[in-house]
């Protein structure tokens, strides 16, 4: 979609009268969307988990109104570490359906372990002509030095400002990172949202904002939601590691299993073990195959030869996950078998948009 095209679709979503003075000060319209994580949860005897909704959130947060006329929806309260792709889906409808309401933005709240997962399958599921932005939190409302209302209130903030437009941002401690980029780098540091090797898109004060690259979607494929009809579609990916002593015996049983396909976590430039290897010359006959690299930054390059160097892996057909880490390799190759993509199409997820 075109810069042309976004700004066409944001003119015919605008009410007539909004030339008009307006009541609300003319605030844009922005609909958080409440998928559980420790941003929702609340203390029990049992552990902690997602209690609160949407709404319980704004509440908890009038900053936001601030910035936006906040509306609110429900997908699921799931912890981070247990988000089902019927969750992604549901959320990638959610937040369409409300630009095609007159949303000016989406909020996505959202568990911060696969909190990078779902922003970029959100990414890869859509291309929205309005920001839609994905936070969460490292600690409860009910903990000292919440991180809840700093983010819930930035990402708003950053939802209402059409600027963020293309593609899928990640709101966290006062900067916006693209969902490509974007890792969970730490277990509870409230800073923990990073982008190794290329850094935030924006970065947030108290009375400003500063742009630090051009904000872009982070995949050059038209978005695959209406490609693929449910949750059942979307076969097993495992993640093979490669490592001192690797052998084939984890690719195998994959292989056995009958998944949909498998991403290898190779180590520097996406280099595995000669058994690794070996196996995977075999296993591309099969499913295809995606070979990541092990190092945070930096990108896969076929380079060396021997039966498991990445030169000897390209000879034999596999796909290279470029700059993307394995988690996210799998995210995109999960979706790229659920919407039957082609080989061309599946490279091209990989490929730098």
């Amino acid at each position: 979609m075109t810069e042309t095209d976004r700004r066409d679709r944001r003119e015919d979503r605008r009410d007539p009268d909004d030339a008009a003075p307006r009541t609300d000060g003319g605030r844009p319209r922005v609909t958080v969307v409440a998928c559980g994580g420790t941003i929702a949860s609340e203390p029990g005897d049992d552990g902690a988990a997602p209690e609160k909704t949407g709404d319980d959130l704004v509440a908890a947060v009038p900053a936001v109104a601030d910035h936006a006329r906040v509306t609110t929806g429900e997908v699921c309260s799931q912890p981070g570490f247990d988000v089902r792709w019927r969750d992604v889906l549901a959320t990638a409808t959610a937040a369409r359906d409300a630009v095609r309401e007159g949303a000016d933005g989406v909020v996505v709240t959202h568990g911060t372990d696969t909190l990078a997962d779902t922003a970029f399958a959100l990414d890869i599921l859509t291309d929205l002509d309005a920001p839609v932005v994905v936070t969460g939190a490292q600690r409860r409302l009910d903990e000292p030095s919440s991180d809840v209302p700093a983010n819930l209130a930035l990402a708003v903030r950053a939802a209402a400002d059409d600027r963020f437009a293309p593609g899928v941002h990640v709101a966290f401690d006062d900067e916006l990172h693209a969902a490509r980029d974007v890792v969970k780098g730490h277990s509870n540091a409230l800073s923990t949202m990073t982008s190794p090797g290329t850094g935030p898109v924006a970065t947030f004060t108290r009375a400003a904002s500063r742009l630090v690259r051009a904000p872009e979607r982070g995949v050059a494929v038209d978005p695959l939601a209406d490609a693929i009809e449910g949750p059942a579609d979307v076969p097993e990916v495992p993640v093979v590691h490669s490592g001192t002593g690797v052998g084939a015996g984890a690719l195998e049983r994959a292989l056995d299993a009958g998944v949909g396909g498998v991403v290898v976590e190779g180590t520097g430039l996406g280099n595995v073990t000669g058994a690794l290897g070996d196996a995977i010359g075999e296993a591309v006959e099969r499913v295809p195959v995606v070979v990541a690299g092990r190092p945070p930054a930096g990108p896969t390059e076929p380079v060396y030869g021997t039966p498991g160097g990445a030169v000897t892996l390209a000879d034999r057909g596999v796909t290279f996950a470029g700059d993307l880490p394995a988690a996210k390799a799998r995210v995109a190759l999960a979706l790229s078998l659920a919407a039957d993509l082609d080989d061309e199409g599946i490279e091209a997820l990989f490929a730098p948009a």
